[in-house]
Order: C-alpha cells, then structure tokens, then sequence
C-alpha cells in the first residue's frame, strides 16, 4: 500500500510493519534515530568484556589450574569452531525470523554461561564452559547486523557499523584490564560473576528495539541518491518471504561477489592477528618488561582501547564522508588502513623500549580499526537485504575462525621459541597479504552495491 509524500524533501515511510507510517527527511544520518545502533552496540561490548576477562586473568588462572600456553589457547580457538558451526544457520534464521528477539535471547543465554566460567573447579570444566560459551558467543553477530543495514541507509552505514565495532574493540581492552584488576584485587572468578548482571539488563533493553520492514535501509538509499528506484522508498513492502534454497546453495550464490570475498578474506586474517594480539597481550608486557597483572593488563588493554576508539571514529567519518563521491572508497581506505596498522605492529613487535613500543601498539590499533568501521559496511553494501543476515554469518564465522586461530597460533610458537615477541611475527606475514586482498577490491565495489541495491528495488517493486 503506497503512503503519501509529503514534499521532494520528506517523505512517509512504513518503516515497521503493522505500524504508522514514520516521516524520513532525504539525507537523514539516522532515519530511525541511533537508539538501536547504541543498543546493538552494548551487546557487542558486554560480549568482549566478557570474552576477554579470561585474558587479562589468565596469568592467574593458569597458576590454578596448571596448564601452559598452548592449552590456553585452545580455549579460545575450540570456542571459535563451535560458534563457526551455528553461524550459517544463524544467519538464515536472521533472514527469516524476528531479529531483536533472537538478539536478545543469545544475550541472555551469555549471562548464564558466564556465571558457569566463574565456578570452573578445572581446566576440563573450563574449556567446556568456554566452548559452549563461544558457541553463543558470536550468534547475535547476524541478527544485529542485518538491523543495522536496514536501519541506516548507505551514507551513514559506516558510523552504524562502526558504532558497533567500535563497542565490541574496546569490550577488548576493557575486558583485559577488569579481568587484570579484579584477579590481582579480589580473584579472577568474581568478575565473571558480575558481567552476568550487564548481560541481563542488556537482553531486556534490546527488545525495546523496534523491528523493521526488510530492506527499508536500501530504499531509502536510492532516493537519498535520486535515482529512479527512488519510487520505492515511499512504498509499504511486505517481508521478503523465506528463502527455498539449502543454505550451501546461498552461500555458493554469496561467495560470487567478488567484493564480499575480499572483504572476508581480509577482515578475516585481521581478526587472526588482533584475536592473538589482545589474547596473549598482558602476559606479554608480564614477560617482557616486568610489570604486574594489573599493570600489564592496564598498559596493554588502555593503548588498545584509545587506539580503537580514535581509529573507529576517523575511520567511520571519512568512510560516509565520500561514501558515493570516490569508486570504492570504502574498500580502498579500509584496505589502506589495514597496512598501515599492519606496519605499525611491525614496529611494536621490533622495537624494544617500552614507550615506543606501546606507541606503535596503540597505532596499530588506530589503523586496523578504520579498516573494520568501512570494510564492515562495504560487507552490507554488497550484499542484498534479504540475504545480509546469511552474509554477515559467512563474514562472522570466517572471522571468528581467524580470530581464534590467532591465539592458539601465538601460544604454540611462544612455546617453541620461548619468546611472545617472537611469537608475535607470526601474523605480520598474512597481515600485509590481507590488505593486499582488500585494495585489489576497489575495483568491484561500486559494481556490487549497485547489484545489490537494484535486487532490493526489484523485490519490493
């Protein structure tokens, strides 16, 4: 059913199903505010504090329990598998099913995993709690990122997504440096009993989040662009009826775009050298320069998080700021802030004394981060709204994979050469390969969104 337009400049849209029509002025950020952006965002936060309090209390849990480097890797890695095993058929039910409802659930399913971390009486329980925990871990990822490419139309995609990057990086060194203090403080079991608390009250919050009319971010992209699909944006559109194909058949069809490809390959070799980074971090300024739990968590967690923060936040202005103006901006800035963190780890890998070494740690962080905010949103550009929740699970799984890979990698060659910095060399190599990848991309990007927006246009013409 159409709705009518009130000017050239504003329009009526029936942006949630059974519900008025919602008053959209072309050119808007945040169409629909940034309330389910901020909400998004606290789950991906809760989520790696949680996940990386295990990090910065590992020096003490493993005097507990008496397991060396390698084993504490595998935690994070078999976590990993398990979630990769449940991400494709994640990511259809997000096509398919009431997204804010399956995000909320995951959250709170989390809080009760956690609590069970806290009361592991050993490394067996601990691993199994941990996997089951990874297992859930990443599934809010599709659901979530799916709303957010419907809730915000193309030019502001980047500061969207990189809302929620930017919230699930710092949960990174925000989780390293609890877990640090409160292992040295009080024990490490006591914080995995109070992120539950977070977690519960996140769950109820992320069902206020309203859900939206499939594809109404593509829309509402044409006509902010002006083009002739512009039509559609002032339309009523039915959700897109479940997809009859087996998933395998999808994601052969995804795994076409040559751009989501990319995009993939480099997010998730990234993944692989900040999932071993930020895993083995405290214990290496431990090693290294002699610092205690708290002090080595807080110095490795603190030039992540401001390294992440300002790189997400330059990143995602300039990502939107010529979104549409440079052909593959996107992919080509993210791709080039990919190598430029990848130099910058060079550097704090190298170099010896302490300060420049946390300089050139949190400059990595700077340069990666802006590579997430645009390559994350060049993923939901390229990939069609009926199918960008089965997208973003293939892109999820594959870097959770990598991001697990990273820690088991580091503790196995920490072993062998009994040096982490030596073991840190390990992801300088696919680091540079990666934002090869991506910078070839650039020249496809602009192909492959305009596929995707048309395919929306035409499902809801």
């Amino acid at each position: 059913m159409a709705v009518d337009t009130v000017s050239e400049e504003t329009r009526e849209i029936t942006a949630y199903e059974g519900r008025p029509p919602v008053r959209v002025r072309r050119g808007r950020a945040a169409p629909f505010g940034w309330w389910p952006a901020l909400a998004i965002a606290l789950v991906a936060l809760v989520d790696r504090i949680e996940y990386n309090l295990l990090a910065g209390a590992l020096p003490a849990i493993q005097r507990e329990f008496g397991f060396d480097d390698g084993a504490a890797g595998a935690i994070a890695t078999a976590g990993a598998i398990a979630a990769v095993l449940l991400l494709l058929p994640a990511g259809r039910l997000a096509d398919t099913g009431r997204r804010t409802w399956t995000v909320s659930a995951v959250v709170a399913v989390w809080a009760l995993l956690t609590v069970g971390t806290g009361l592991a009486g050993s490394y067996a329980v601990l691993f199994g709690v941990r996997v089951l925990l990874g297992a859930a871990g990443q599934l809010y990822n599709p659901p979530a990122s799916s709303l957010l490419g419907d809730l915000y139309p193309g030019p502001s995609r980047a500061r969207a997504y990189g809302l929620e990057r930017a919230a699930y990086f710092a949960g990174l060194p925000i989780g390293v440096i609890a877990g640090g203090a409160l292992a040295e403080a009080v024990g490490w079991r006591t914080g995995f009993f109070l992120i539950a608390v977070p977690g519960v009250i996140i769950a109820a919050l992320m069902l206020t989040v309203r859900e939206p009319v499939r594809g109404i971010g593509d829309r509402l992209s044409t006509w902010y662009a002006g083009t002739e699909a512009a039509a559609s944006a002032s339309a009523a559109v039915p959700e897109t009826a479940p997809a009859q194909a087996s998933i395998t058949a999808q994601v052969r069809e995804l795994w076409r775009i040559s751009t989501l490809r990319s995009v993939v390959i480099g997010l998730s070799i990234l993944f692989f050298g900040l999932g071993g980074l930020f895993f083995w971090m405290p214990s290496f300024y431990q090693r290294e320069y002699g610092l205690d739990e708290a002090a080595a968590a807080a110095v490795g967690g603190g030039a992540g998080l401001v390294g992440i923060l300002a790189g997400i936040g330059v990143g995602s202005w300039f990502g939107d700021r010529r979104h549409g103006r440079r052909a593959g901006w996107r992919v080509a800035f993210g791709g080039w802030s990919l190598l430029a963190g990848t130099a910058a780890l060079a550097g704090a890998v190298s170099i010896g004394p302490f300060v420049p070494q946390v300089v050139c740690f949190g400059l990595a962080n700077v340069g990666f981060a802006g590579a997430i905010a645009n390559l994350t949103a060049a993923n939901a550009d390229v990939v069609p709204a009926a199918r960008r929740g089965l997208g973003f699970a293939v892109l999820q799984g594959l870097i959770t994979l990598g991001g697990a890979l990273g820690p088991w990698l580091i503790g196995e060659a920490s072993d062998a050469t009994g040096s982490l910095r030596w073991a840190y060399a390990v992801v300088i190599a696919p680091l540079v390969i990666g934002s090869l990848v991506v910078l070839a991309a650039w020249r496809t990007y602009d192909a492959d969104a305009a596929a995707a927006l048309s395919e929306g246009s035409g499902a809801a013409a």
